[in-house]
């Protein structure tokens, strides 16, 4: 049996792979998100000058050969900083797409599967989803207090009803499938039935609803930090270093633009990764490809 299903299964996952890359815009954005990645994993082998080291003599200096893109109000290159704030940001949309998936598959599989549970779980999610995510970040970062690790769990809260909902509604159809049925009659016990027959076919929305979450959350860490309400000033991120230059953009906007161009990457390549995955991933707008 594993001979014959094994070459369908990864027949299917090279014509998968073949139909993402051969979208043009696709291609683009996973070669821009695997250089914005390798430049903030390599930023301590690659920066040109130390991102904390402050010089006075380089205040507010525009870019240039030496200093790629100026400098900031203390003298620091932003090039460097760009790069290190980058592993931080892109730490934080990780961190947040692994702890809202957590909690939303969690979630979305109860109200999907057990009946008894979903009217108490489904209103929890339109509850939480009645705010908007930047004021009920705000509300928890405030309630929690402004540091990485309380951002990550306040973006993670916010976000888990996007996912909570998504596998709800999938859940909700496949266990009326008959190989959920089979499993049923046949005995095997229900956390086998949710984990090996259900979730496993949950993979291709959990995986596009994560590229989604992965960008908003990137956004969201930049307007908590503009906002003053993110992490601490000290910690190179996009969003901060966004925050700390609004007050020079009449006369060094580089301090903004460049970090601001980063996030814009970022989150587009994400996006159009994310639209990219779904229309591949979804029999129905694969037959339109």
């Amino acid at each position: 049996m594993t001979s014959t299903t094994s070459p369908n299964i990864g027949a299917e996952r090279w014509q998968v792979l073949r139909l993402l890359v051969s979208r043009k815009t696709v291609l683009i954005s996973l070669i821009l998100l695997a250089v914005l990645v390798a430049a903030a994993l390599l930023a301590p082998w690659i920066s040109p000058h130390d991102p904390f080291k402050l010089s006075i003599m380089d205040r507010l200096k525009a870019p240039s050969t030496a200093h790629w893109f100026g400098t900031d109000e203390f003298g620091r290159d932003l090039f460097s900083r760009v790069i290190h704030g980058g592993r931080l940001s892109l730490m934080v949309g990780f961190a947040v797409v692994v702890l809202s998936g957590a909690l939303g598959i969690a979630l979305g599989l109860i109200a999907g599967f057990f009946r008894s549970a979903d009217r108490l779980v489904s209103r929890l999610i339109d509850a939480m989803m009645a705010f908007p995510d930047i004021l009920l970040a705000i509300s928890l970062v405030a309630a929690l207090g402004p540091s990485l690790i309380n951002v990550v769990i306040a973006l993670g809260i916010v976000y888990t009803p996007r996912l909570a909902r998504i596998v709800r509604a999938s859940t909700l159809v496949i266990r009326e499938l008959p190989f959920v049925e089979a499993a049923r009659a046949l005995g095997v016990p229900t956390w086998r039935i949710v984990t090996v027959h259900v979730l496993r076919n949950l993979a291709s929305p959990i995986l596009v609803q994560g590229t989604f979450i992965f960008a908003y959350a990137i956004l969201a860490e930049a307007g908590l930090s503009f906002l003053g309400v993110g992490v601490s000033p000290d910690i190179p991120t996009w969003g901060t270093m966004i925050s700390a230059g609004q007050q020079y953009m009449g006369s060094a906007d580089w301090i903004m633009v460049f970090p601001g161009i980063a996030i814009v990457l970022s989150v587009l390549s994400l996006q159009l990764v994310g639209d990219g995955l779904r229309d591949v991933l979804d029999p129905r707008l694969r037959k339109e490809l």
